[in-house]
């Protein structure tokens, strides 16, 4: 049976379909809003697991062609492995549902939301959060939601919900929110330094939407919901538990607090390790090996959060406020065009800066459209950064830390017109002990004032913790990776010291008050400002210079009628430019040129040719010609590509010569002034070494008559 309902936001009506499509998942449902549309499906599997330490769940989010009635580009005409944005996209829809699974379920769970029509006018991510989570509402997977999430930008001093594209692109705040109906469990977005007043208010109005949603998406499982399926039976309990803890928990209270991770990492594993051994009998069974490590976890998260709660100590011994030392260096790298390493307690980043030309832009082919990208920033983080042994790769965590901190930095970026490079920044995470992307942005910001690129402002990141027991709660600034792991929320805030640049949040707890966000935002500032001025103690104006490895930009703008001369038939004109002077040169239709060379000589040089071929000749103005005709009367200079001149005999030389290959060849290279444009158009020369040195040339006195003046005679002239 088909069930439908619907739901208006922002004057755009939102339809929930279910019983159509995909009716073999657990939970299936169709959701439109005006010409976008996502199918999302939600499956679990057959056989439960008992005893399982995480939710094993898949979010697919992916993105067809057709919906936008494109064709993929390249070779391979079909959808192929995830692009960056189906992944960010997924990590938007996992984030906020995740922790509404129960590990008790048992079973694995795969969430496929697939946009299968796009009107490029509405970003269908924010769909595909919606119809997601209701998918799995309506199913049989328990599942704490529903979930709803909203998109909400400041255009024209207005929040706007559910913005277009093209009101995205003109906002000082963009902002995804996604949470349940008791508050906000995840925010991600971007802005041109707002304020933090802005984006409270920003919350509060996507939190009144989120509600909404939810309730439409309970009015649909109330229409076509499914039974909940059974959690796994859980029949085992560990053996000698209160003995254990009661030995344990007065070392672990000791443990937890060494100054270092490695230490602590170590004094903990040494209480687990003396007590495995002591019960090593029973914990030959896999179930109590299982529960006696999460009993330690637990006694973990206990001493932790009742330790800041009660006496505001943390497990390295810093206040709550207070950021752990920080130190910044630059130019590590010589060949490198700008690099510099940011180390924040054990949480280290070396961030390289490339500069690039216009054909190393990123291209993006989807279903937004095709566009290109002159600023790029890659995250990676290798197992060594956490002193463990792994696989190396780009995985879904390295692509989104990735877009958090180039989102961060992108509003700092200049323009193409004040500096036409393409720039690439590559943040290598050393060490890892807490907000390894707000290292990036730190790292990155100084990489870049390294290589001169003119960032409007410096940027720096920090990442904010709660503890929270539902009477009290504590804003942490500058969170552990211990913090994070046993915290309520990691709130990650990146700005210049005018406002805000990036951020995401997510919360572990049902949702967080308006007091909170407040005091996390101040408390955020606060940190930011603080790292900036260490940083601004390194580098704080870009480099005068940028590398003499990097190449070598000249950009200049020309008549847009002049674009067809300067390129020639077929490009013959550009390619013998680029071949000449060991250059690339980029024409746009505006009539922008940029000239690439791998020196600055090179770039000069082919820029003077470029604007010889592209301006109109001058009287009086001396060019480097070349010969390329030899008549009795004279020869022929081109002196710009397609523009020739005659040299008449009788201004080739102060005294009388016979023939004109006495004094030139063709293809010689030589110096000529443009005397005068007769009426015809005809551009008529003198050769420049048959000219006075105050500039005047000779005269024809009377029928063909020369003065005569004396001179040194020439190699290369005949005397008479």
């Amino acid at each position: 049976m088909i069930h439908t309902i619907t739901h208006t936001i922002a004057g755009k009506e939102l339809i929930l379909e279910t019983g159509k499509m995909a009716k073999q998942a657990n939970g299936s449902v169709f959701a439109r809003y005006e010409g976008s549309a996502v199918l999302a499906t939600a499956c679990a599997s057959q056989d439960s697991v008992e005893g399982l330490d995480y939710v094993p769940l898949t979010v697919d989010y992916n993105e067809k062609y057709y919906a936008a009635g494109k064709i993929p580009g390249g070779f391979i005409k079909r959808e192929t492995r995830p692009k960056d944005r189906e992944i960010l996209v997924s990590r938007l829809i996992d984030r906020p549902m995740r922790p509404l699974f129960d590990k008790g379920f048992g079973r694995e769970i795969q969430i496929v939301p697939t946009t299968i029509s796009a009107d490029q006018v509405n970003p269908p991510d924010i769909l595909a959060i919606i119809a997601a989570s209701a998918a799995v509402h309506i199913s049989d997977i328990p599942f704490g939601g529903p979930v709803a999430g909203v998109r909400v930008c400041a255009v024209n001093d207005e929040l706007v919900v559910n913005p277009t594209y093209e009101e995205i692109e003109k906002s000082l705040l963009e902002i995804v929110v996604a949470g349940t109906k008791d508050g906000i469990t995840m925010v991600e977005g971007g802005a041109h330094e707002a304020s933090e007043e802005l984006m409270v208010k920003a919350l509060e109005k996507a939190r009144e939407v989120i509600g909404e949603l939810c309730s439409l998406q309970e009015k649909l499982r109330d229409l076509a919901g499914r039974e909940k399926l059974p959690f796994a039976a859980d029949t085992h309990s560990l053996e000698n538990a209160g003995a254990i803890r009661s030995e344990a928990y007065p070392q672990l209270e000791k443990a937890c607090f060494e100054p270092s991770k490695e230490s602590r990492h170590d004094s903990v594993r040494a209480v687990k390790t003396a007590l495995a051994q002591k019960y090593a009998a029973q914990l030959e069974d896999e179930f109590q090996k299982k529960l006696f490590g999460a009993l330690f976890e637990d006694m973990q998260y206990e001493i932790l959060r009742s330790s800041i709660l009660d006496r505001g100590r943390r497990v390295d011994g810093r206040g709550t406020e207070e950021i752990r030392p920080i130190s910044c260096e630059i130019g590590l790298l010589e060949r490198t065009h700008g690099s510099a390493l940011f180390t924040r307690g054990e949480t280290q980043a070396l961030a390289v800066t490339t500069l690039g030309t216009v054909m190393d832009e990123q291209v993006f082919d989807d279903i937004e459209g095709d566009k290109r990208e002159n600023f790029l920033l890659h995250y990676n983080f290798p197992p060594f950064s956490v002193g463990e042994v792994g696989r190396l790769g780009t995985g879904r965590r390295e692509i989104g830390h990735g877009n958090l901190a180039r989102r961060s930095l992108a509003p700092m970026i200049p323009s193409k017109d004040e500096f036409p490079y393409t720039i690439r920044v590559v943040s290598e995470i050393l060490e890892s002990n807490g907000s390894s992307s707000m290292a990036s942005v730190c790292g990155g910001t100084l990489s870049m004032l390294h290589a001169g690129v003119p960032i409007k402002k410096p940027v720096a990141g920090i990442a904010m913790g709660l503890i929270s027991d539902g009477s009290r709660y504590v804003v942490l600034s500058d969170i552990l990776g211990e913090e994070d792991h046993l915290g309520d929320m990691d709130f990650k805030v990146a700005g210049t010291e005018n406002g805000i640049t990036g951020f995401q949040m997510d919360i572990k707890i049902s949702g967080v008050s308006a007091e909170i966000l407040q005091k996390a935002l101040a408390q955020a500032k606060q940190g930011r400002l603080h790292i900036l001025g260490i940083m601004n103690e390194t580098i704080k104006e870009p480099a005068g210079t940028i590398s003499e490895f990097a190449p070598k930009i000249v950009t200049l703008r020309i008549d847009v009628d002049k674009i067809g001369a300067l390129i020639g038939p077929g490009g013959k004109n550009v390619k013998a430019l680029c071949e000449q002077y060991s250059v690339t040169i980029n024409t746009e239709n505006d009539g922008t040129v940029t000239i690439y060379g791998r020196n600055t000589k090179d770039a000069e040089e082919a820029k003077t040719a470029v604007l010889g071929i592209v301006s109109d000749p001058e009287t009086g103005r001396i060019y480097q010609g070349t010969v390329k005709r030899i008549m009795e009367f004279g020869a022929f200079v081109e002196i710009l590509p397609g523009k020739e001149g005659l040299v008449h005999i009788s201004r080739l030389s102060r005294q009388r010569i016979a023939q004109v290959s006495d004094i030139l060849h063709e293809g010689q290279e030589i110096p000529v002034k443009l005397l005068e444009i007769d009426k015809m158009g005809r551009l008529n020369l003198s050769y420049i070494d048959a000219i006075d040195p105050d500039g005047a040339s000779p005269e024809d006195d009377s029928g063909g008559r020369y003065h005569d003046r004396p001179r040194p005679p020439r190699d290369n002239r005949r005397r008479f």
